[in-house]
């Protein structure tokens, strides 16, 4: 997530939202366009009037979530036990932005925070419930793993490569053979049941919070069906003590997923402290890995 992001990042800005929504939807041109205060990264997002926001893809990779959630999320929707986006409309590329782009329903609620939360260990066990209803849902002919999600669902070995240059990057900084027999133990395990929805991004920016309980899960992006580990990553970096271990209670998965989802939380740790060992998110990268070596 991208907080107090400048306007004009990745080229797109109020105006040029304004434009295409005038252009394409004109029953809506005369509502005021606002950037909103906490944004994604792959998507830039704006309030248009009060109800509404419109989202657009920063480059060409991420325009495919846009058709996938245009179609998939009021399938889902009604299976949920809480609030998930609501399309309204898909623009289709003009006025200079070359990609589609849609308008959605606004949501109430702020990104999910510890001091926001009302109680951790039962918002652990709602958040949960989401995702085992979320795989519950029939998963016949959803999209499977694939470049529209960087692959969430598939065995973690897609990032094998990545996962190695990061170690090697970080030796010296991190207890590299620990991290890597956890790694090992991940691409040894498999996912042996039927492919199941699952999110692909449960991250505190994806949970919305009001009145500290989890009121919607939000950016369907990286969603598909396939195998659910990935959906697993939160209980290291939001989750601890007694609220992990009833998450894990909660959802239900064999221990095989739960190593597939260590070798999940590591690979992005990994990648992200390579590339900057000492930057802002490094002390949480750092968190989650000593998280999860204290597992095993």
């Amino acid at each position: 997530m991208v907080e107090g992001a400048r306007d004009g990042r990745a080229g797109i800005d109020a105006e040029l939202v304004g434009r295409l929504v005038a252009t394409r939807f004109p029953r809506w041109g005369g509502l005021p366009v606002t950037p909103v205060e906490v944004d994604g990264w792959d998507n830039r997002t704006y309030r248009l009037g009060e109800r509404m926001t419109v989202r657009l893809p920063t480059a060409p990779e991420y325009e495919a979530a846009i058709h996938k959630e245009h179609h998939w999320l009021p399938l889902l929707a009604p299976s949920l036990p809480v609030a998930i986006p609501e399309p309204l409309a898909k623009g289709e590329p003009g006025c200079g932005f070359p990609r589609s782009w849609s308008i959605r329903r606004w949501l109430d609620g702020a990104t999910a925070a510890p001091g926001r939360i009302a109680d951790l260990t039962s918002f652990a066990v709602s958040v949960a419930e989401f995702l085992s209803a979320l795989h519950r849902i029939d998963a016949s002919g959803g999209p499977p793993p694939g470049a529209h999600n960087f692959h969430r669902g598939a065995p973690p070995a897609h990032y094998d490569g990545e996962t190695r240059a990061a170690l090697a990057e970080l030796d010296g900084r991190i207890d590299v053979d620990a991290v890597a027999a956890v790694w090992d133990a991940a691409l040894d395990s498999t996912w042996g049941g039927d492919p199941v929805w699952f999110h692909g991004d449960v991250a505190v920016g994806n949970l919305l919070v009001r009145d500290g309980r989890l009121s919607a899960v939000i950016d369907f992006g990286s969603c598909g069906v396939g195998d659910p580990a990935c959906d697993l990553v939160i209980a290291w970096t939001l989750f601890t003590g007694a609220s992990r271990d009833a998450f894990r209670a909660a959802v239900g998965l064999d221990d095989a997923t739960w190593a597939r989802a260590r070798g999940w939380a590591l690979w992005k740790a990994l990648i992200t402290l390579a590339a900057d060992p000492l930057g802002e998110s490094a002390v949480a990268q750092h968190r989650v890995l000593d998280a999860v070596l204290a597992e095993v």
